[in-house]
């Protein structure tokens, strides 16, 4: 059954993967963003000009409107949350919030990986007067921003919400995060890896994964947080060997000790973070390997190299 959705964001990396599905399904989209960044959808699409910060753009913008289904790329605080419910309560079918493996920074898993009920999200304190839409505290407030967003969400239930957890997404040279570029700029300038601990892995999923996990979760009928991940974790030092495998060329490693997450590589760690993806299969969804994708999105990388 075609349905009449909403895309807050969507027009770059794996969101503008994502509204591509949702077209091609026959689905009504429309896709609500600052009108910064252009989009190929032409006139498949419809267009909602409003800044997702502005409570009275939102409320203004939407006024009058319902949704089947609502994906939210574009939840990054509590503040953000609390928009959300002002201006879509009662108004949509169902609500996916695009969320992050890094919601699980600092939580103790129950076993080898991180299962949802892992994070006490309902238990998460929610800090109203921090300045989450100051864009100077951006980075520095990503990853509390994410789960105090959930926790609003959450304790208001006035949406039927998913969050769906995403693993360290990679996908080609249009990787905004230049992240996975990273490694393969190192190797290709002779740099030596500095690695905090070579056991400790992280999950991925590639572009493509990512935005067919999303709009499965939107076709579906439960609720509640949900991971996403492919199989096949690697570290910051394992994924700079496969680089230097599928490139090609030596890596040089050295390992140094009592670093920050991140400071020595974008996903150096000093602790495992992967994530239990069996609540995602139990409801149906299969995922792949990293070993079917990595090395094909390490290749475009490369040919981006300058």
């Amino acid at each position: 059954m075609h349905k009449d959705i909403l895309v807050i964001g969507g027009t770059r990396y794996f969101g503008k993967l994502l509204v591509q599905r949702l077209v091609r399904a026959g689905h009504r989209v429309t896709i609500a963003t600052r009108g910064y960044a252009p989009d190929p959808f032409g006139s498949r699409i419809d267009r909602i000009r409003v800044d997702r910060r502005n409570e009275t753009a939102m409320r203004a913008a939407f006024a009058g409107k319902r949704y089947d289904l609502v994906f939210d790329q574009m939840c990054y605080s509590p503040l953000d949350a609390a928009i959300a419910v002002r201006t879509f309560a009662g108004k949509v079918g169902r609500y996916v919030m695009t969320s992050t493996i890094d919601v699980y920074r600092g939580v103790q898993p129950s076993s080898s990986a991180l299962r949802e009920s892992d994070l006490a999200v309902l238990a998460q304190r929610i800090d109203t007067g921090y300045s989450w839409h100051d864009p100077k505290r951006a980075v520095e407030s990503y990853v509390a921003g994410k789960v105090q967003a959930e926790a609003y969400l959450y304790r208001d239930g006035s949406l039927p919400l998913v969050t769906a957890r995403l693993a360290h997404v990679l996908g080609g040279p249009e990787e905004f995060t230049g992240r996975l570029s990273w490694y393969v700029d190192a190797l290709r300038s002779g740099m030596a890896l500095r690695y905090t601990d070579a056991r400790a892995q992280l999950s991925f999923l590639g572009t493509q994964e990512a935005a067919a996990f999303l709009d499965w979760a939107g076709a579906q009928d439960f609720t509640g947080p949900v991971n996403a991940a492919s199989h096949g974790a690697l570290s910051a030092h394992a994924l700079y060997e496969r680089v230097a495998d599928v490139l090609d060329a030596p890596a040089r490693t050295q390992q140094v000790a009592g670093m920050a997450p991140g400071v020595l590589s974008p996903f150096d760690s000093p602790e495992a973070l992967v994530l239990d993806t069996s609540r995602a299969a139990q409801l149906g969804f299969r995922f792949s390997h990293t070993d079917e994708w990595l090395d094909n999105v390490i290749r475009q990388h490369d040919l981006a190299f300058v």
